[in-house]
């Protein structure tokens, strides 16, 4: 697998009391169940550049999904908050793009129709419309079935084409929910060099749920460590690659070490 180029501005981690993309301040959530309170998130904080990409690892029901859905403004924080570009995160918006493991694409839609349809929420002209429709679809090289129904794709495919549509609105912030979770190993590591490249073209700001130990190395800037339920975020790490990721880092000492060093910290 060919080596994915990465701009060299966004491998540097600036320090936290530079502007970022998205801050998260204090964010804690409680959960009411049966008259009992059930804290899923508490005191978390974390920043992410522009064109950074950042992961979020740790055990399962640490409450990595619940911080990305509290960012995305689909679930309302107990305390805290959220700003992206210093704007305070009061509910979903144009200006972040959440990617899920399912795809949730919809299924009478073609893949351009489903590429075009936040475009069409936004009330973009229709010329405009196509022409991002179609640069989004050459970026994920998926032009060959624009006409294609999701039933006709593969997982891979239809999660290009769930990429492509949460980018279409050209989104501050894309937010990635176990994206390749669902994706057997082969296709996954495909659409890691997919990623990437998608980052390197588009100089996307990223921010990551994943329980994959390897894939948060591969592709972040930086990871943070969730603990266990309440979830806080126990350690944040420097990924300490440069420019280049492709497959030859993983057989890095440096990538095996901090392998080791994450699946220790996560338990």
């Amino acid at each position: 697998m060919g080596a994915a180029v990465i701009p060299a501005r966004i491998q540097t981690v600036r320090p936290a009391d530079v502007v970022a993309k998205l801050r998260v301040e204090g964010v804690s959530k409680v959960y009411r169940r049966r008259r009992q309170a059930v804290t899923a998130l508490e005191s978390v904080n974390l920043h992410v550049h522009e064109g950074e990409l950042v992961s979020l690892v740790g055990a399962s029901g640490c409450g990595k999904s619940t911080l990305l859905s509290i960012v995305g403004g689909l679930v309302e924080a107990t305390d805290g908050e959220v700003r992206v570009d210093g704007d305070r995160v009061v509910g979903p918006g144009a200006d972040r793009g959440m990617v899920f493991q399912g795809y949730s694409l919809y299924p009478w839609k073609t893949v351009a129709e489903n590429v075009s349809f936040g475009l069409e929420v936004a009330r973009w002209p229709k010329a405009k419309r196509a022409e991002r429709v179609d640069e989004l679809l050459g970026v994920v090289g998926l032009r060959d079935v624009r006409d294609a129904l999701p039933k006709e794709l593969s997982g891979g495919m239809k999660q290009r084409v769930a990429i492509a549509r949460a980018l279409a609105p050209e989104p501050d912030l894309l937010l990635l929910d176990e994206p390749f979770g669902a994706l057997d190993a082969q296709t996954k590591l495909h659409l890691h060099d997919f990623l990437l490249t998608v980052w390197r073209q588009l100089g996307a700001t990223i921010l990551m749920v994943t329980h994959d130990v390897e894939e948060a190395i591969y592709l972040s800037s930086r990871i943070y460590v969730m603990s266990a339920r309440p979830g806080r975020i126990a350690e944040e790490i420097e990924v300490p690659f440069g420019t280049v990721r492709g497959s030859s880092i993983k057989r890095d000492r440096r990538f095996l070490d901090l392998r080791d060093e994450l699946h220790e910290s996560i338990g």
